[in-house]
């Protein structure tokens, strides 16, 4: 029991991040009025999928290191997981945008590169089933990841400020943080952003158990 208290840490943050974010009341800013609830769902996707992307490049390198067949499995469940968060990232994102933007894709630069980056590692999951022989998969898989990382970190951080965008923080667009959130969307924001990342690796190890179980019985 003891070693499983951070999934049920993360359970109980999501809960009352997902309970307290439909009820606690929040600033009445002009343009997004209430769906800034959508940021308590929205940013933790993107951090529990940064997260799970940076545990899977690891353990990538770590495979090269290694040549551990464990090292492997554990990268790519990781991009598994975090494939799943980018997605859940861009769909919460498209929702906001259509109550904020008036529609659901603009084609804004940050929701362009954003799909890029999801896109890139659905590439390396294609390039994985591709490759048969099994030493060989998870070695260009490991170098592919390795470069695939500062890649997403660039297409979703760097370009997007260097040209203009609709998206807070990107393009001269101030950040939330310019707004002055009050205390009462911390309160409930920093708690949803450590809950989710704390389910997003609890999925990550479920992914691994199955792979190495289903690994054992072949």
């Amino acid at each position: 029991m003891y070693k499983s208290w951070w999934k049920i840490l993360g359970a109980v943050l999501v809960i009352y991040s997902t309970i307290a974010g439909f009820l606690i009341k929040t600033p009445d800013l002009p343009i997004i009025r209430e769906s800034i609830r959508n940021l308590y769902f929205h940013v933790p996707m993107w951090f529990s999928m940064i997260v799970l992307f940076s545990t899977s490049v690891f353990y990538s390198v770590k495979y090269l290191s290694s040549s551990n067949p464990n090292d492997d499995i554990k990268a790519v469940e990781s991009v598994n997981a975090g494939v799943v968060f980018g997605i859940l990232g861009l769909s919460t994102g498209m929702i906001w945008a259509r109550f904020a933007w008036g529609q659901a894709w603009s084609f804004d630069v940050k929701q362009n590169f954003a799909a890029i980056a999801i896109l890139l590692y659905f590439a390396y999951l294609v390039l994985r089933n591709a490759i048969d022989e099994e030493q060989k998969r998870a070695k260009i898989s490991a170098i592919y990841n390795i470069f695939a990382f500062p890649i997403m970190v660039v297409l979703l951080f760097v370009l997007p400020r260097m040209a203009d965008s609709l998206h807070p923080g990107d393009g001269g667009n101030p950040g939330f943080n310019a707004y002055d959130l009050d205390s009462r969307m911390r309160m409930v924001f920093y708690p949803a952003c450590l809950g989710w990342i704390l389910i997003g690796c609890w999925i990550y190890t479920i992914l691994y158990r199955v792979r190495t179980l289903e690994k054992d019985h072949r």
